[in-house]
Order: C-alpha cells, then sequence, then structure tokens
C-alpha cells in the first residue's frame, strides 16, 4: 500500500494509545519504530483537518500553525488518503542526541 499505511496498521493493532483523548483536542500517538526511523501519528479534530491543504505534505512551520505541537526534526511524510486528518511523521532513530565527539574524550595515562 501507500507509504505510511503499514505503519498505520501496525498502530492500530496495537491500539491509539494517545497522549490527549480528550474530545477537541489533537491526539499523539506512541512513538514506534524500525531500524532507520521513529513514527508517529497524529489525529486532527475535524476543525483542524478542514484547515489541512488537500493532498500536500506540510512542512514544520506549516504543522506547527495549525496547532501541531511536538519536538523537532519530526516530518510529515505521507498521507494517508481514506484518512487524511491523521498526520503520519517520522524522523531518524536518535534525532537530537549527540554523539560523545572523539576530542571531547580524556585520556588517561
Amino acid at each position: 500500500g501507500p507509504p505510511g499505511e503499514s505503519e498505520l496498521r501496525f498502530c492500530r493493532r496495537r491500539g491509539y494509545r494517545c497522549c490527549s483523548t480528550m474530545p477537541g483536542h489533537i491526539q499523539y500517538s506512541e512513538k514506534y519504530y524500525d531500524d532507520v526511523y521513529e513514527y508517529r501519528h497524529v489525529i486532527l479534530t475535524p476543525e483542524v483537518a478542514k484547515l489541512l491543504p488537500k493532498g500536500k505534505l506540510l512542512s514544520e512551520d506549516e504543522w506547527r500553525s495549525i496547532g501541531v505541537q511536538q519536538s523537532r526534526g519530526w516530518i510529515h511524510y505521507a498521507i494517508h488518503k481514506p484518512e487524511p486528518h491523521i498526520m503520519l511523521f517520522r524522523r531518524p532513530v536518535g534525532y537530537g542526541q549527540q554523539p560523545l565527539q572523539p576530542s571531547a574524550a580524556v585520556n588517561v595515562k
């Protein structure tokens, strides 16, 4: 199927366990992973979903402007056409975790 569909099915099997389940609020799934990316989906309210341009992936500035709030690095990477109010996001596993620089290691003799 289209990109994102298998991730959505995978998450559905686990059930939507969201940070916010109050009616009228944008809902955020728990993160799920493969070897390359961490994923999450965001379920928009009907009012917010009306603001989505049809068939367009949003930049970070654009999704923030409609009220989606999450940490940096998430990319809106796919549209699930049967449910356009569900935004699919991913970012590289370990995003934002700085590896220890070799120069920062202390040599003890």
